[in-house]
């Protein structure tokens, strides 16, 4: 019997490669495109290189696939902020264009990576994009009938991460500098997710009974950013310092994203988790086997050559 296929587009990031992995386990034939390849690509996944907006490269990746995940975006808020038309043409022109693919392709299913920010006022041009880009969903689906399923993701840690990521920053703060700076008072609410627990997640929702839904994923516990930091400097050896700086509330929520109702969105959680303790250690244990990667590497770099 052949592997059914599914694309996921933006699969050579931190989310993104982790679906990936978790569709190949279960024995999907996986398709990564994004704009470069993807440093965690298996054997048994192929890569294509190319940008969402382009319908011709997107629609030919997506021909023969039960279902088409779209990772791609302007993900860091700030970045978003500084950036509205670049993060138009992404999040919102490129989710268009991979609609059109989808539709064209005749894909079953189309999965689309959202935020809980969508619910909030805050998130500049992020929010915005994201938010639009789930009426273009909904639309094309009561237009030509694409189904569709919306994932709002919450706060995402874990393995891969990079300095976009809140809990990554705050962890080589912590291991580089003995010190974590948080704009803001540390008052803030995130309900933090493992990546692995999203990406198991993300994949159940192919199941016929989340199509056409709007899915929540988050953590199940809410603690104040200035707890994580807390736990990550307990759990670190020797003194890390706390510091608050004054944030940028045009930016980031801080109690709750609940200020704007979109349609509304089901929370999904899993029976089995990774306890959040347990995931910053194996956090901290990548960051810290990078760190003695990168020395041993510097170290080859000043190497005397031997004739």
């Amino acid at each position: 019997m052949t592997a059914e296929k599914v694309v996921v587009f933006g699969g050579s990031g931190f989310l993104g490669s982790h679906v990936a992995d978790t569709l190949s386990d279960a024995g999907y034939r996986v398709v990564i495109f994004d704009q470069a390849e993807s440093p965690y690509l298996r054997d048994d996944q192929e890569m294509v290189t190319g940008s969402i907006t382009d319908l011709e490269r997107a629609l030919d990746a997506a021909k023969g696939a039960v279902a088409l995940y779209n990772f791609a975006a302007v993900a860091d808020i700030d970045e978003a902020h500084d950036n509205p038309i670049r993060t138009a043409e992404v999040n919102v022109l490129g989710t268009v264009t991979l609609l059109e693919a989808a539709r064209l392709a005749k894909v079953k299913r189309y999965v689309f990576a959202s935020s809980v920010y969508v619910f909030s006022e805050s998130g500049s041009f992020y929010r915005a994009s994201k938010q639009g880009a789930e009426r273009f969903v909904e639309t094309y689906h009561s237009r030509y009938g694409l189904d569709y399923t919306i994932l709002r993701y919450g706060s995402l840690y874990g393995p891969r991460a990079d300095p976009n990521n809140g809990v990554f920053r705050m962890l080589q703060q912590a291991i580089n500098d003995q010190c974590i700076t948080y704009g803001g008072n540390g008052e803030a609410i995130r309900e933090y997710i493992h990546v692995t627990d999203a990406a198991r997640l993300s994949m159940q929702i192919l199941e016929p009974k989340y199509a056409n839904r709007h899915l929540v994923l988050t953590g199940t516990e809410r603690m104040r950013v200035r707890d994580v930091m807390q736990m990550i400097a307990e759990i670190l050896p020797g003194e890390v310092k706390l510091e608050f700086t004054e944030g940028n509330p045009v930016s980031h929520y801080t109690m709750t994203p609940y200020a704007y109702q979109p349609n509304i969105g089901h929370k999904l959680v899993g029976t089995d988790f990774v306890d959040l303790g347990q995931g910053l250690l194996q956090c901290i244990g990548e960051l810290q086997a990078h760190g003695e990667s990168d020395r041993h590497d510097h170290a080859r770099a000043n190497l005397p050559e031997l004739d």
